[in-house]
């Protein structure tokens, strides 16, 4: 079992920043394969970022490259998100899980086994 608690979230206006963390416990964190997604208020959790168990590979959506960048801190035992240029589109709960499936990219969130509960990053234009 793995526990994972989001934080950072909170309101920025358009073009601003934010660093979201999200802190892992109760297993190895670096047995999991971490990844990173979004839900809109009426619309489906979409996949934002995912990140391997070294770090050494990233894959993200088309929506947030070049702007967003996911790192991870294994003795820490804890994932971030980066995001940068924020627009009023990227306003959604923003959700960590965490899986073991082989498979890389994972960008489905059937992949992932375990999930945080959220933190609502809000951008107005």
């Amino acid at each position: 079992q793995v526990q994972l608690v989001e934080s950072g979230g909170g309101w920025v206006q358009a073009g601003g920043s934010l660093r979201l963390s999200c802190a892992a416990s109760g297993h190895t964190f670096s047995n999991y394969r971490m990844g990173w997604f979004r839900q809109a208020p009426g619309k489906e959790r979409d996949f934002v970022a995912t990140i391997n168990y070294s770090g050494g590979r990233t894959y993200y959506a088309d929506s947030v490259k070049g702007r967003f960048t996911i790192s991870r801190d294994n003795a820490k035992n804890t994932v971030y998100l980066g995001m940068n240029s924020l627009k009023p589109e990227d306003t959604a709960g923003y959700y960590c899980a965490a899986g073991t499936r082989a498979r890389f990219p994972a960008v489905g969130d059937w992949e992932y086994d375990y999930w945080g509960q959220g933190t609502q990053v809000t951008v107005s234009s």
